[in-house]
């Protein structure tokens, strides 16, 4: 479904990063945006690509910079509950970059250069806590942005099937990412599967690092939850 409105849009439409249009918007989308309470935003302070570590937000959010020679970048954290296990609550970080396209059509395409990764923990499982890469291109059928009389410029992003994202508040115009190139080496990886039937992905050097830090107690488990 998501790939043929790709393809749709992609065929009907020509890109435009620099046309922006009176309807879509009282500012451009240039900038760091973020939801709810703001605490999620990306560049320096949220994800380490290097190590494939992150430094965890006080609370769950999206945050997006958009720089004005079309570079983006994503820092994503949430919560999915378990209706049947309440206390098997699964969160996932999840931090990427690349190009983005401002379509005529008032849609946007996220295309990822490749690094992006994703840390998943849950309370219960065997395999409770690994990093896999997350390089998904995301497409959002529209966009918009209105001035709000309190908090100033509000993003409103609309997903492929047309339901909104949280509004997204402008933390700045300027955005705030890392360096616009290549940061993760995704070389040498281990493909296993969890307990629940996952296939993860993750490097050597992330298996290492994460054995190095789990005691043979505490494995399975992260201090994550110490919250």
């Amino acid at each position: 479904m998501l790939s043929s409105l790709l393809v749709l849009a992609l065929a009907g439409s020509a890109l435009a990063q620099a046309d922006y249009t009176a309807d879509h918007n009282t500012t451009a989308i240039t900038g760091t945006w973020s939801s709810g309470s703001q605490q999620v935003v990306p560049g320096v302070g949220f994800a380490i690509p290097a190590q494939e570590a992150f430094n965890y937000p006080k609370t769950t959010g999206v945050g997006y910079s958009f720089s004005d020679d079309g570079w983006y970048e994503i820092a994503r954290f949430r919560y999915v509950a378990n209706a049947s296990h309440p206390e098997c609550i699964v969160s996932t970080v999840i931090w990427a970059h690349g190009n983005y396209d401002l379509l005529d059509n008032g849609s946007i395409i996220l295309t990822p250069i490749g690094d992006g990764y994703q840390q998943v923990q849950s309370q219960c499982g065997d395999d409770s806590n690994f990093m896999q890469d997350y390089n998904v291109t995301e497409f959002y059928l529209d966009w918009r942005i209105y001035t709000d009389v309190t908090f100033g410029p509000k993003l409103h992003l609309f997903q492929f099937d047309g339901s909104p994202v949280a509004p997204l508040f402008q933390l700045s115009p300027q955005p705030n990412m890392l360096p616009k190139q290549k940061l993760r080496n995704t070389g040498a990886q281990v493909v296993t599967s969890t307990s629940a039937g996952l296939v993860t992905t993750e490097t050597l050097a992330a298996r290492k690092a994460k054995r190095a830090h789990e005691t043979p107690a505490r494995r399975g488990w992260s201090s994550f939850w110490l919250w």
